[in-house]
Order: C-alpha cells, then structure tokens, then sequence
C-alpha cells in the first residue's frame, strides 16, 4: 500500500478502485480512485477519506507515515459517501479529532452518521493554521452538491480540489506528467459531462473564486493530480461551464428497429459532412449515455432519433433523453427524427423534449413512413446541410 509525496510533508493516502465500472449510473470503464491526502505539520490533517470498503487500504497508507492516533483534523470538503465514508472508521483511531466542513457539510455530516462527531463548520474564505501552513477553505456550493468546498494551502500553494477536475482513472501513477494528456483529459470531459454539467452556472463562480490564488497543484477528490496541465485543465472548465462547444462537431444520437431510422442517421449524417462537419455517429442499442454525453459536451450539432413503438419513442432512447433531461446541456442545435409504421409519434416527443432544454431547432422534425425511398434520403440529405447552414447564417 504504497503513499505517495506530493510535496514535503504532504503525502497521498487514498484507495484505487481498479475494478470499478459503473459510478452514479455511468460507465468507469477505467476504475477510479479515491484520494485522500495527509499533512504533517504542528498539528496533522486529514483532507477527506475514501469510500468505507477501501478504508484498510487508506489506513495502511497513512501508518506508514504516522499513527493515525496523531491525527488532529480532519477536513471533510463533501460529505458524499464516496469521500466521508471512510470517517467513522478513522475516528476509531483518533477519537479526538476535529471534523471540519463546511455548515451545510455540518448539517449532512450528522445526518449520515449521527450526533456524537466533533464537527467544525466554517465560512467560506476562513483559514486555520496548523503550524508552517495555513489552510485555507473556500465554499463551492453545488459543485456538484450544497455542502462543497475545496481546501488550499497557501504556502505549498496546493488547491484540494474535492470533485471539481476530477476523473475516474484507476492508476498506479498519481501524477498528469505521468498519464497522457488526451486520455486524463478525455476522463475528465466525461466526468464534467456526467456529473458537474448541470452546476456549470455555480461552476463559473466557484472558477471566479479560485482565480486569485497562486496554484501550483490541483488534488482533486478522483483521479489523477494536476500539476503540469493545470493551465490547460482550467481552460477546459473555462469552455465547458461557459458551454462553448465546436461549431464543426455534430453527433447523431439513435436507435433503429428494423434499419429505417438507422439510414436517416446516415443520410443527415452524409448532407452534414457535405458542409464539412466532423460527425460522430451513436446507436444507443451498443453505445453507453455516459459516453453519449462525453460526446455533446463538444459537440455544437445533436440531432435525436427514434422509431415509433407504441405510439411513442424506443426505450434505449426514452432511457438517454431522461439522462440528458437532468444533464441539461445548453447550447445546442438539433433535430428530431424517426421512422414508422402507422401513428409516428416518436420524434414529436423527442423535439418537446428537446425544446423544453431549450435547444435550438431551427429545421422541421423528419418523419418517414415505414422505409425511406431514395428521394426521401435525399430530402433528409438537404435537411443536414439546412441545419448546419442555419448556424452560419446566425453567426
């Protein structure tokens, strides 16, 4: 159970989740892991835990540094069990520990594990001094949930980052100059896009916040830790909470039946790439939400589709347009369409669906009866080009 230095005194002592592969109904398809992180000054800090069934891991990390009985704080930036799990666990060993949160963490702290914790809320831009070191908390409430903050170290300018520029990547290295840059960046666009997307408001905030401090480290509560792509991470949340997309990326999002709504995907996508657009193509019967979503998050262009099945859309695509609804990206132009028999119900409730996310949809839902003839591909071939220069003209 090997602890890793950040920087002196300042040490990794989290717990690596290699074979985890769904978190909050999305795909992990890399593990994660769970990072906790310990300093030794004066006093000694624990800055959060790791999800209960990986505690021994933790604890067997930080006794190679100290007995825990030493630990003085410990700070709890969430109180997702996935980070404050492992607290009543590691108080066992230092019972006279402070638990410090935020007072929205107070209130859900207590909720979770009863009265009898030692807790000590704090206001947003409070400090502490442990010795050598300040720490220094900054409230980020809904990032992604009311309680959040993060914790900076003014001296080792370090910023614990809690859920903000996390990913989920089981690793054995715990640095970004260690993993390539297009793999931790590409965990964490799915993370934005499956978990903070909908506080992208409270995120430009929290962005706002942070933007007076000197960081020379990002450690964040999942992942891989920042320090040589800090500038570039920060860009990257800049541009998803401000919801700027690619004007040149599309993505067809669909399920097909008996091949019908499969070849209208074809043909917007073939009038779309016409108009030199970089189109992604995603049958929900073989692609997962959670990377739909990876997927939209840079993605100016997200045309819907489904064939009608009892007078309304397939389930697969019910399934991911409930998911979107909560996600709630903005931004976005699109089209619904769909294939059918009789009634062809399906991309009306799909174009409700997205007009009440308050996407763009300039161009008229496409609906073709039972198999498309050669001139309705063509028709639908126009629509795409229609659509994209819809975007041009408004530009």
């Amino acid at each position: 159970m090997k602890k890793t230095s950040l920087k002196k005194d300042i040490y990794w002592v989290g717990g690596i989740d290699w074979d985890l592969r769904n978190f909050h109904g999305y795909l992990t398809q890399r593990g994660s892991t769970y990072n906790a992180y310990l300093i030794i000054d004066e006093k000694t800090v624990l800055v959060d835990t790791v999800k209960d069934y990986l505690f021994d891991e933790m604890l067997a990390r930080i006794e190679q540094i100290i007995d825990p009985s030493e630990i003085d704080h410990i700070v709890s930036n969430h109180v997702e069990m996935d980070h404050s799990g492992s607290i009543p666990s590691i108080l066992e060993h230092c019972p006279g520990a402070e638990v410090i949160t935020s007072k929205r963490g107070e209130k859900g702290l207590r909720k979770h594990y009863g009265e009898g914790l030692n807790l000590k809320p704090v206001e947003s831009g409070e400090s502490i001094n442990i010795g050598k070191r300040t720490l220094t908390f900054v409230h980020t409430p809904m990032v992604h949930w009311p309680d959040n903050m993060v914790t900076y170290i003014n001296e080792d300018r370090i910023l614990f980052s809690n859920d903000a520029f996390g990913q989920h990547i089981a690793s054995a290295e715990r640095f970004d100059d260690k993993l390539e840059w297009g793999i931790i960046r590409e965990e964490a666009a799915k993370y934005y896009a499956n978990i903070v997307l909908p506080y992208s408001a409270q995120v430009q905030k929290a962005l706002e916040a942070l933007s007076g401090l000197d960081i020379d480290m990002i450690a964040p509560s999942h992942g891989i830790i920042w320090r040589k792509n800090i500038e570039s991470i920060l860009e990257e949340y800049g541009k998803w909470a401000n919801s700027e997309t690619s004007p040149d990326k599309a993505l067809i999002v669909y399920d097909t039946m008996w091949g019908s709504t499969g070849k209208i995907a074809r043909a917007l996508m073939d009038g779309m790439e016409e108009d030199g657009k970089s189109v992604t193509m995603r049958n929900l019967s073989e692609s997962h939400i959670s990377d739909v979503m990876t997927d939209i998050l840079d993605s100016r262009f997200v045309l819907v589709g489904s064939p009608t099945l009892n007078n309304g859309m397939l389930p697969t695509v019910g399934k991911f347009l409930t998911y979107l609804k909560g996600l709630r990206p903005a931004k976005r132009t699109g089209i619904s369409f769909g294939s059918y028999g009789w009634g062809g119900q399906a991309p009306g409730e799909i174009e409700d669906i997205l007009k009440d996310i308050g996407w763009d949809l300039p161009v008229e839902k496409i609906r073709v009866n039972y198999i498309p003839e050669p001139e309705d591909l063509e028709r639908i071939r126009e629509a795409g080009k229609e659509l994209v220069n819809s975007i041009e003209e408004g530009q």
